[in-house]
């Protein structure tokens, strides 16, 4: 294989992503779309093609003429985009036309199905970095008290039914008691709205679902997800080590360790 796929969403992953399979050797032709994607990727790959939300047509086009077998997914769409701005060409509305129900998992999976019908392979984009996925144990100097131990408990049982259900993957608890769950609005926005009820020494919990396909869609933190929690004194950040992403990690870790923020990957 001499070139990849790239799927291209929203952040900084696509860029990491193109970066790390350039210095492999690999060629990397990529898909982004307008209003979510970076614009500086252009400037990575080798090939880029812009399209709207829902035109798979295009992107389908995108890869089988640049002669693509494996392709990955990088980077999250915001999701109230997936109904205020989707405009899906005639191969989009075949793929959404046989979906039942329109969550995360279910949309990733119809598009990577449609693709392997196409001969495309869609392949785990954490190959590529396994360096970004979060390692075990307590990542700052501060380590959760007794109280806030048993809130991360109590929180990652949540958590996983909540992914479960595919609604999200982050929960904000504080005594035991739940004050957010992630639904549309994304994991910042929740811990704002739960560390706004909770005061102070509110409890961050973000899990991957249990049915995750691993090829997409992780949890991911970093730097701007402790900058959040320090604006509502949020005091713990639980994540699930192996399947989440951290970006930024040591600029994310010397600002926990600043606030006081226990970060605990388990």
């Amino acid at each position: 294989m001499d070139k990849i796929g790239l799927i291209a969403g929203s952040g900084k992953f696509p860029l990491l992503i193109a970066e790390s399979a350039r210095r492999k050797g690999l060629k990397v032709i990529a898909v982004a779309h307008k209003g979510e994607t970076i614009p500086e990727l252009a400037s990575i790959v080798d090939e880029i093609t812009w399209i709207g939300l829902g035109q798979f047509g295009h992107l389908l086009s995108a890869f089988k003429s640049g002669g693509v077998s494996h392709v990955l997914m990088a980077g999250a769409i915001t999701k109230a985009n997936m109904f205020a701005k989707i405009k899906p060409d005639l191969k989009g509305l075949a793929v959404i036309g046989k979906l039942l129900i329109y969550h995360d998992d279910d949309i990733l999976r119809a598009v990577a199905r449609e693709l392997e019908k196409e001969g495309i392979t869609v392949v785990n984009s954490t190959s590529y970095l396994p360096e970004l996925l979060a390692p075990s144990g307590c990542l700052t100097k501060r380590k959760p008290s007794k109280e806030e131990i048993e809130d991360i408990e109590f929180g990652w049982k949540v958590a996983k039914e909540l992914g479960r259900l595919d609604i999200g993957h982050c929960v904000v608890v504080r005594r035991k008691t739940v004050l957010a769950v992630e639904a549309i609005e994304g994991t910042d926005k929740t811990i704002l709205r739960g560390g706004e009820l909770g005061k102070e020494s509110a409890v961050v919990v973000k899990v991957c679902k249990p049915n995750q396909d691993l090829r997409f869609d992780l949890p991911a933190v970093g730097l701007s997800t402790i900058k959040v929690m320090s604006d509502v004194s949020a005091s713990v950040l639980a994540i699930e080590a192996g399947k989440t992403l951290i970006f930024d990690k040591e600029e994310m870790i010397r600002l926990a360790n600043s606030k006081g923020v226990s970060i605990i990957s388990r």
